[in-house]
């Protein structure tokens, strides 16, 4: 049996990270998006377009990634206060630990998560 309330402490810090990164990565695409509005858009030709275009699309991705990873964590608190923590989604199995404190938000078993799954 894991210990989830450690798992759930891990969880909240994990959360409080990507709380806080939303908002500097939000601040990075403003920032790119102002420099951008002053560049010439012609990002082919341009040698400072290539560069803005760069930041601008890494910063994107960050976020969509850093949102979904926030959404996981969220999820995964819910499941722990709902008492559903730990047990596969797809088997209802219980996750192993080891996997667990590699991936405290995922939601599967190591045979559903090799199905392209978290």
């Amino acid at each position: 049996m894991a210990d989830y309330e450690r798992f759930r402490l891990l969880l909240e810090e994990e959360r409080q990270l990507k709380l806080a990164l939303l908002p500097a990565l939000r601040a990075d695409i403003a920032a790119a998006n102002s420099a951008r509005q002053g560049a010439n858009v012609d990002d082919e030709h341009d040698p400072e377009g290539a560069t803005i275009a760069f930041e601008l699309s890494q910063a994107s991705a960050l976020l969509n990634q850093s949102s979904a990873g926030l959404d996981q964590v969220e999820a995964a608190l819910a499941r722990i206060a709902a008492g559903t923590y730990g047990s596969c989604a797809v088997c209802g199995r219980p996750i192993a630990e080891g996997r667990l404190e590699a991936r405290p938000w995922t939601p599967y078993c190591i045979d559903h998560a090799a199905a392209g799954r978290s």
